[in-house]
């Protein structure tokens, strides 16, 4: 069949024609203007001698001010799912780029996988540049959905937890709205009432918000920490909770008795009273896994009131397993195997714990010390000090809003990180001046002194925490102390051989036990092990952070917003090192 009327092609080519090199200026611009987000943090990158800048990414401050989702190493599946969700909510076209691991399941194949290194990464970048500018926006590309996304959410009364509802409403029983919490949740505790938007919140932060937690980093890291401390105190306190009004619930119409409603006594007689003596909601409110200024992997969950938190506490999502028990004999590891498994799952210090493995493995071999590698062995641990305390004040830098002290501190780490002992000697007074600088920064010293004081009946403290415990034990004594421990580290390099990673001893098939314990940066680690024949059966491991990630609760619990996370940030804690 044929038609009377010949159609006009010529009009439909052209717009074609227009919209396909509409299209390609736009893949070439988007190819010049790359924004990552880092999965898990900028400090992990770091740590691993990532230049991230260098070759021409941005990093950005949240999932919506990125294009490329960079995954540095291998992550847990709780780090996996986080970086799902954070995936989910980046501008289309979004691309992945994954360094030294698999793409984690919750997530699409990587666009483009690299080694962990800095010639990798900017191989990557490239590569990635020119996929980009050739199709970045194909036609073929699929909708991102992952079961993380999909949360079912049920409705508790928080007077009777008995009652549960697939849908909102009020409680049979006394009126009270439902609250909204995922299922197979365990129910509101009755002595905890004045959380009865907490499971909302956490929903709403962890599942479809986690743009939030990247909104209360630095967008302009110049901007002064009162600012952003503020910001971030009202963004957690101004989420829309329609259906849930605080305080004033509308119990019209639901039995109370001889009255017919709820009064505003009824309603509010259970809640806390803030320090003011109004009664109001506590926001149980999470910030992190991936959040400026705290280590990647770390979940700061922090109760508010107002602009002060109630209460709060951290857990790991990356933490390295504890293995007290035997190890079943398919599991098992031999020395070398394992000395590169665990120095690999603490990115924040695998000097230190290579070098633990080894002195464990040759104690357990029987062999005495190793004198005529010691001075080498020093070297790597001090120079691995100095670099990891360059790392915590580029964090500082980053909670507090000083650029020019990210900036400045992340340039030495890089620099620090692979340096000899006459590299570590030229970049001496550099460091100096750093720490000069930043003891006579007034600002920095009214903003730390005070911050983050121990409470008395503290124990076991471990490294730096514990030596700035004899010196006002607040975050200003803290800084000073790793300021202080850089400058020691550079005259043990000094005084020493030259650095060199630590290389175990031909041990052969031996079977025994042995101890043995190391002064990491963040404070003494200690493992003990037993091999049968070479291959790891059991092993114990203690870390400082294990201990230290208990202070958070007495850290933060009073303090105003602001204060609790530099309280929190104070300590160093590196979620690796938090043995599970």
């Amino acid at each position: 069949m044929t038609s009377d009327h010949p159609i006009n092609t010529t009009g439909s080519r052209q717009r074609q024609t227009r919209f396909a090199a509409l299209q390609k200026w736009v893949s070439r611009a988007f190819a010049r203007d790359l924004s990552c987000l880092i999965v898990p943090g900028q400090d992990v990158a770091l740590a691993h001698g990532l230049n991230v800048s260098a070759t021409g990414m941005r990093v950005g401050a949240s999932p919506r001010d990125a294009n490329v989702l960079l995954i540095v190493g291998g992550l847990s599946e709780k780090m996996g799912e986080v970086a799902a969700v954070l995936y989910a909510q980046m501008p289309r076209p979004r691309t992945i780029i994954v360094l030294g691991g698999t793409t984690p399941l919750s997530l699409p194949g990587a666009d483009v996988s690299a080694g962990l290194s800095q010639e990798a990464l900017a191989d990557a970048v490239g590569r990635l540049k020119r996929a980009l500018a050739e199709g970045a926006f194909a036609t073929s590309a699929e909708e991102f959905d992952a079961s993380v996304l999909h949360v079912q959410i049920e409705y508790v009364c928080p007077m009777h937890p008995e009652v549960v509802q697939n849908e909102p409403g009020s409680c049979p029983k006394c009126g009270m709205d439902l609250v909204a919490r995922e299922a197979g949740e365990s129910a509101p505790d009755h002595d905890h009432e004045h959380h009865h938007d907490e499971h909302q919140h956490d929903h709403e932060h962890q599942h479809h918000g986690h743009e939030h937690e990247h909104e209360h980093c630095h967008d302009h890291e110049d901007q002064s920490h009162h600012d952003h401390k503020h910001r971030s105190e009202h963004e957690h306190s101004g989420h829309d909770h329609s259906g849930h009004e605080h305080g004033g619930h509308d119990h019209g119409g639901h039995d109370h008795g001889a009255s017919g409603f709820m009064s505003m006594i009824e309603v509010t007689k259970d809640l806390p009273r803030s320090a003011d003596g109004l009664q109001m909601d506590w926001l149980e409110v999470p910030f992190g896994p991936v959040f400026p200024g705290l280590p990647g992997g770390l979940k700061l969950t922090l109760t508010l009131d107002g602009d002060g938190v109630t209460e709060g506490q951290a857990t790991s999502l990356v933490g390295v397993t504890n293995e007290g028990e035997n190890i079943e004999e398919s599991e098992e590891m031999d020395a070398e195997t394992f000395i590169g498994y665990l120095s690999a799952a603490i990115p924040l210090a695998p000097v230190s714990y290579r070098l633990l493995v080894c002195l464990a493995i040759e104690q357990a071999a029987g062999l005495e010390g190793d004198s005529a590698n010691a001075g080498a062995r020093t070297g790597a641990l001090e120079r691995e000090r100095i670099a990891s305390h360059l790392g915590w004040l580029a964090q500082l830098g980053r909670q507090l809003g000083f650029a020019w002290l990210t900036q400045r501190a992340a340039t030495l780490q890089l620099q620090v990180r692979e340096a000899n002992r006459d590299s570590l000697a030229a970049l001496e007074p550099a460091l100096r001046t750093l720490g000069t600088r930043l003891e006579r920064t007034p600002l920095l010293k009214s903003r730390l002194k005070g911050i983050g004081l121990l409470p008395t009946e503290s124990s076991d403290l471990r490294g730096p925490v514990a030596r700035a415990a004899d010196e006002g034990g607040d975050a200003w004594a803290r800084l000073r102390q790793r300021l202080a421990e850089i400058s020691a580290s550079l005259g043990l390099i000094k005084s020493g051989g030259e650095p060199a990673l630590p290389v175990l001893r031909d041990v052969g098939d031996v079977s025994g036990t042995g101890e043995a314990t190391v002064d990491t940066p963040r404070g003494e680690a200690r493992l003990s092990l037993k091999l049968e024949r070479g291959h790891v059966k059991s092993y114990k491991l203690d870390t400082a952070c294990s201990q230290h990630i208990g202070l958070v609760p007495k850290l933060v619990e009073g303090q105003e917003l602001g204060d609790a996370l530099l309280a929190v940030g104070s300590l160093d804690l590196s979620p690796w090192e938090v043995t599970s």
